[in-house]
């Protein structure tokens, strides 16, 4: 009597072990990322502020007196540690985007890895969307985090740190909402999609990292226009009334009309331009306008990734055919 002998199954691929498996040194390098950046936001939030916030108010009781002692070396210490948190974290949508480009997607189409791949575990489409799909997750959570810490470390000084940056600065701006975390998910699709373009490493971290600030630029261009701002006119005696992210300014003649600020060289020349004018009004975002302008900006962010998305997939579905590529036997 014999017993039928049966060959075990073949393993059910897992793609997504596997891009973790494959890329475990950024992994690495990111968590690292994200620990020490958590660790120096804390400190921002806590021990870094408190000194600097202690510096000021010992520097300004001094008022005009020669002598004055206050520690200098915390406030420089707060402000410069302070900047690396701000513009490392804005500096993540790039390298990201750098990264995609070269080693997710550029490198496994130049050595030829990825056309392996599809052959012997998974197609080319399921292939493409577990690269998107695993990056963005870390990503995601990773950026999320920072951004709220930056946020809670840059309130921990408003209005107790005279140098602390106004919400109004750019950089600021990003880091302390959500529009980070929907650029590095844009960095992460114009990664992709010049990897997949260019099929070359380096040439693909370029393209990546100019896409990326391709969608930055549109960003910032477009963020003032995306809610309504609050309008304030004043008299020429009072000046510029409100104060926060400005989006226009001007003018106020005798029919009410909003003009341009006159150019004028000489008193008698600034004199004829202002007879005509009663005062002045300021379009601006206060900080009111923080979150919905976070939140539209996110939107249109995260509405340019998706649009890159699709075009990544027609671009693989181009370079690979309309031909199903099936698994080959194994002996």
């Amino acid at each position: 009597m014999t017993a039928a002998l049966t060959t075990p199954a073949a393993p059910r691929p897992r793609p997504a072990r596997w891009v973790l498996r494959l890329h475990r040194p950024t992994l690495y390098a990111w968590a690292g990322f994200v620990l020490v950046l958590t660790a120096l936001l804390l400190a921002l939030r806590g021990p870094l502020a408190d000194a600097a916030a202690e510096g000021w108010r010992s520097y300004d009781a001094c008022g005009f007196a020669r002598k004055c002692s206050y520690d200098q070396a915390a406030i420089l210490r707060y402000k410069d540690y302070y900047d690396y948190a701000t513009y490392a974290l804005n500096a993540v949508p790039f390298l990201v985007a750098g990264w995609a480009g070269a080693a997710l997607i550029g490198r496994e189409l130049e050595t030829g890895t990825a056309r392996l791949s599809w052959a012997q575990s998974s197609s080319p489409a399921r292939w493409l969307a577990v690269r998107l799909a695993v990056p963005a997750l870390a990503v995601t959570a990773g950026t999320c985090l920072l951004s709220w810490l930056h946020d809670l470390a840059w309130l921990a000084g408003r209005g107790r740190i005279d140098t602390a940056k106004d919400w109004t600065d750019r950089f600021t701006f990003h880091a302390n909402g959500p529009t980070t975390a929907a650029l590095a998910l844009a960095g992460l699709a114009c990664g992709v999609l010049a990897g997949l373009l260019l099929r070359r490493t380096l040439p693909a971290l370029v393209l990546g990292v100019v896409l990326t600030g391709a969608v930055r630029g549109l960003a910032e261009w477009l963020l003032p226009h995306l809610w309504p701002p609050v309008t304030r006119e004043s008299t020429l005696h009072q000046g510029f009334a409100g104060s926060g992210l400005v989006v226009d300014q001007g003018m106020i003649d005798r029919s009410g009309a909003h003009v341009p600020v006159p150019r004028c060289g000489s008193s008698a020349q600034c004199k004829a331009a202002f007879a005509d004018l009663t005062g002045y009004y300021n379009a601006y975002h206060p900080y009111s306008h923080f979150w919905p302008l976070q939140l539209t900006t996110s939107a249109l962010i995260l509405a340019v990734a998706g649009l890159l998305v699709p075009a990544s997939f027609l671009v693989l579905r181009r370079l690979t055919g309309t031909a199903r590529l099936t698994r080959k036997a194994t002996a």
